[in-house]
């Protein structure tokens, strides 16, 4: 059998390239497709060689790759995968869009549909300074064009993965489909728990607009009487800079071994995002550390809030400094009831272990329905780590409870 993967373009590596090279573990002998490849730290390909699209060889793509974006979709359907008969998409953006027939079982892992252009069109283009003028103009008509081929490639998947309940209502919302949760995988086995705590805490991320960093600065600014430690780095440095207080130590990019050590020592974890998943909430609850989030998106779903039993966090309902100050104020006055021990647990959830059994899984039951379809004959399998019923369709699965795993 042959299989493809594709993913949307490799160029730095992040969240979706940590779920990249999980499937290429599940399913190593698999060709890699994708628009761009300028990846540096190829651990996620595992060896593999990677077939780029045309855009690969234009001009600045290497600095300037999303501005091809007009291009992505012709160029994501010109990759020719006719030969393969099984195809797997890890797609936040165009991935999903590749072209496949009716003997080609194509499942795709939808990291989120295209954010920018869907709902959260109006604040992308805020913070890119398009919210008005010719510049606006244009980049509505090209948002509404990636819309609609968006939701047509849609079509052309036969099973949908979500890696989150928030990121499948989305997609029940834009595509009129449903799809199966599968968290994405964390490397909880790298991550120690350490149950001794500082007096610091910390927050981690890139430095952009939507990551509200400067929400998190800001709040600590005005309680002087707080530490906390910032890492990460991105176009948002110099004004995170200019807000934090003398209480407020950035510590700009840091490598892996120093982000590990103080989420092992931090007294709570900060963030403000709203998040499709959030792989570094579940990453600090490893450590034994709980989570002050934002409590929209995929941190509901990672965090235990109080006041449930055994909570690994707390949750702030605004995206203002009075609303997260009012987190930290209830997280400290209830701090004996965050027990180390419960937030390794809770992050346990979501090992790569359980991710590679549950994508098998999935990927093996409908496979093997989808060959004896072929061949006009009736299976009857186990699902294995997967609890969806084989009597859905292709194109038309539903996800009850009952098949995610949590």
């Amino acid at each position: 059998m042959k299989i493809a993967i594709v993913h949307d373009w490799l160029v730095v590596s992040g969240g979706a390239e940590k779920v990249l090279q999980e499937i290429v573990e599940c399913f190593p002998q698999a060709d890699i497709f994708t628009v761009v490849d300028f990846l540096e730290d190829r651990t996620c390909l595992k060896g593999r060689p990677v077939h780029a699209s045309f855009i690969q060889k234009l001009p600045f793509a290497r600095k300037r790759y999303r501005g091809y974006l007009p291009l992505m979709p012709l160029a994501i359907e010109q990759l020719d995968l006719s030969s393969y008969d099984l195809v797997i998409s890890s797609s936040y953006a165009v991935a999903k869009g590749v072209l496949t027939g009716p003997d080609q079982l194509h499942i795709s892992y939808v990291h989120s549909p295209i954010r920018y252009a869907w709902d959260l069109q109006h604040q992308y283009l805020r913070e890119a300074g398009l919210a008005s003028g010719i510049k606006s103009a244009l980049a509505r008509v090209l948002l509404h064009y990636i819309r609609s081929w968006d939701s047509r490639s849609a079509n052309g998947v036969d099973y949908l993965i979500a890696n989150s309940r928030f990121v499948a209502r989305r997609i029940r919302k834009v595509y009129g489909r449903d799809a199966t949760v599968i968290y994405p995988p964390v490397d909880v086995s790298g991550l120690p728990l350490h149950q001794e705590k500082g007096d610091f805490y910390l927050t981690a991320s890139r430095m952009v607009p939507y990551k509200r960093m400067d929400l998190i600065v800001k709040a600590f600014s005005e309680t002087p009487e707080r530490r906390l430690v910032v890492i990460g780095d991105g176009p948002d440095m110099q004004k995170i800079r200019a807000a934090a207080g003398p209480n407020v130590e950035i510590l700009g990019y840091q490598p892996f071994e120093v982000l590990r050590d103080h989420l092992q020592r931090a007294r709570a974890f900060v963030f403000a995002a709203e998040e499709d998943f959030g792989i570094s909430v579940v990453e600090a609850q490893a450590c034994g550390t709980p989570v002050i989030a934002f409590g929209k998106g995929g941190a509901l779903e990672s965090v235990i809030g109080l006041p449930k039993e055994r909570p690994t966090g707390v949750f702030f309902r605004q995206q203002t400094t009075a609303s997260l100050l009012e987190a930290v104020g209830r997280f400290e006055k209830n701090a004996g009831m965050f027990d180390p021990r419960h937030c390794r647990q809770n992050a346990e959830r979501f090992s790569t272990e359980k991710f590679k059994a549950s994508l098998s899984a999935f990927i093996e039951v409908r496979l093997a329905r989808f060959r004896a379809e072929l061949h006009g004959s009736e299976l009857s399998v186990e699902t294995g780590g997967d609890a969806s019923p084989l009597a859905e369709s292709p194109r038309t699965a539903r996800a009850s409870g009952s098949g995610m795993w949590h």
